[in-house]
Parts: structure tokens; sequence; C-alpha cells
């Protein structure tokens, strides 16, 4: 990689140009950051020690380059770090609780609903630094969005864009958290920005709303009990005394979001592809469930959740097939699948049935 060699003047120039070009492809803020991450290695080590990462092994096996940016990127000097809201109108008009208290539906988390956030911003990500490059000629850099061993929540709070809330997603004080994150890495010896200060006072609100007790203490997670990590990345059976607990909820959950009083400043997304999509905005719980493999790929195709895959799907479902209220409806979709091929979906079948009985 290649650094940039110009006056003091000119490189402070250089980082307001970038976030200005960062802000035409659709980001909302713009930070710089330097790569020490040195303060932050010991709280990672020692989460993944307890346990708490569950069966993410891949952040164990990686760690050396979550906490060594160079390890990752040879060269990187700067990190700039950026952030676009994906807020939407299902917040504003129901403050997502609506869909909670309809225990017939299923809930999916906000982020899901539109177009997959990865393919979104790294697209617009490369296009900035294009741009960049278009302006000061051929540098280093690589593109990252929730897809590498980055530690994204940290560099934010380093680059201040942020600081981390108790539920130890990144806040800001003007548009809360319902936004995603992505970084540029660089060889630029970019001036960095300051951190932001936390503003979670005596606040415990996203503790007490975790319906799994999953936030164990403030600013730390025990991800094996998180609905998200339950839902999503966990491949296995879920926890039975987990199960009732999860609700309606069958891919993520936004609680602690939806319940934190910075969220009230939160801004509309300008970006239409994070808008929700039909199929999966409020749909039924049994009628999510008759999906067959073809209609979940043409249903969740270029969005998040097609990740982890219709058995999973089905899993999650009848999961809150289970907690739902009682009705033939519900009764004769969990039994037209008691016989599924998969042994997975069978055992959260089942246990729903037997929730009904």
């Amino acid at each position: 990689m290649n650094s940039l060699n110009k006056p003091k003047t000119e490189i402070a120039q250089l980082a307001s140009q970038i976030k200005n070009i960062a802000t035409e492809f659709g980001f909302d803020d713009i930070r710089i950051a330097n790569c020490d991450l040195s303060e932050s290695a010991p709280r990672l080590k020692e989460w993944i020690d307890n346990g708490y990462a569950g069966d993410m092994d891949f952040i164990a096996k990686r760690l050396d380059m979550k906490i060594d940016p160079n390890k990752l990127v040879n060269g990187v000097k700067r990190i700039i770090t950026l952030r676009m809201n994906y807020f939407q109108a299902r917040e504003q008009t129901m403050s997502g609780m609506q869909f909670l208290n309809a225990p017939e539906k299923g809930f999916v988390s906000s982020y899901a609903l539109g177009r997959d956030y990865h393919k979104v911003i790294r697209r617009r990500l490369e296009k900035v630094a294009r741009k960049m490059e278009s302006i000061i000629g051929p540098f280093g850099y690589r593109v990252f969005t929730d897809s590498a061993p980055v530690m994204e929540v940290e560099l934010g709070v380093k680059s201040g864009l942020g600081w981390r809330g108790k539920h130890t997603l990144l806040l800001n004080k003007d548009v809360g958290s319902w936004f995603f994150l992505g970084e540029i890495y660089t060889d630029l010896d970019l001036p960095i920005d300051s951190p932001e200060t936390e503003h979670c006072g005596t606040c415990t609100r996203c503790m007490d709303v975790c319906p799994t007790g999953a936030i164990i203490a403030p600013y730390k997670l025990d991800a094996r009990k998180c609905v998200s990590y339950l839902t999503i990345e966990h491949k296995g059976s879920i926890p039975k005394e987990l199960r009732k607990l999860i609700g309606n909820r069958i891919y993520g959950c936004d609680d602690c979001q939806l319940v934190c009083p910075w969220n009230k400043y939160a801004s509309m997304t300008t970006i239409d592809d994070f808008n929700a999509r039909d199929p999966l905005d409020g749909e039924t719980l049994v009628g999510l469930f008759s999906w067959t493999e073809a209609q979940f790929s043409q249903f969740t195709e270029g969005s998040a959740i097609r990740r982890i895959g219709y058995e999973r799907w089905l899993r999650n479902v009848a999961c809150a097939l289970g907690n739902a209220p009682t009705t033939p409806e519900i009764i004769q979709a969990l039994e037209s699948k008691k016989s599924h091929e998969s042994a997975l979906v069978r055992e959260h079948v089942l246990w729903a049935i037997d929730e009904h009985v």
C-alpha cells in the first residue's frame, strides 16, 4: 500500500472532501479513526473466554485480525468509518411494537426487511473509494461492512460516530441506533476525529426489556441468550428454556432499540433499498410457515434472511407458532410438517404442537 505525501493542510482538505463524497453516496456521517484497538482487545478476549460468543467460533479464530487491523490489511494507517440510516416508516408509525403485540404474525428485525445491507453498503463504499481515486490518484484501500473480522462498533466509538450503549450497539445522540456501519481501510495518513462521550447515564431500559435477559450487565451481552443470535447465527436446536421467551420473533430482535430514548431522534432513511418488502412485513406465521423452499428463495432474494436457509427458517417459525394463540389454522400448519425430513424442524414442530395440547 502507498502513503499520501502532502502537506498537512492539503491532507485536512482531503479529509473534508472524503466526507463530502461519502455524503453524495448516501452515507449520513463519516469519521476517521487510527488503527490502535489495544484497549478493546482485553474486553473482547474476556467475552470469548466466558463463552458468550456461543458457537460463533469464527470470532476467536480470527481474533488477531480483529484487534490488529494491519493483520487484516497490511499497511493500513487510517480507518474511515461511515454510518447509513435504515430507520423506516414501520418504526415511525407503529413503534415496531405492534408486530410484537400481534402473536399470530412473524416479527422480522427491521434491518432485514429490505435489501441485504451488505450488498448495498459495500457497493456504495466502493463508489466512494473510486471517486477518491479520481481526485488524488491510486491509493491502497479495502472496504468492509459486517463481512470480515472488523471491530465495527469499537472503530465507530474511536472515530466519534457514537458511543457503545449498554445493549452493546453503537448509539448516536442525534439519530439513535437505527443505522448500519461500513469501513474503508486505507493507507492514507488522514487526520483522525475525536471520540464521542457516553450518554446512557443511569438508563437501563434496554437491559430491562430484553426478552431473554441476554444483556447480563451494562455493555455485556451473552449471545447464547440473545434472540438475534438464536434465530440467525445459531445453527442447532433452540434451547427449550428460551423458546417461550422468543415469542413471535422469527428473525432477529429489535426490543432494545425500540425502547431506547435516543431513538426518538432517529432520521428516516433516504435509501429505497432499505424499505420493507411486502412478503416479509407483517405476514402471519401460518402464511410464512406454508412457504415451500422455492418460495423461501423467491421471497428472500436479495435479503439478509436468505443466509439462514430454509431449514432454520422453518425452525424459527415453528417456535413462534408454539407461542401463538391456539387456533385450528395453527394446529393444521404444525401438523402438516410434523414428519418433515429435517430432524431440526421436526423437533421444533413437535414442541410447538405440545404447547397447544
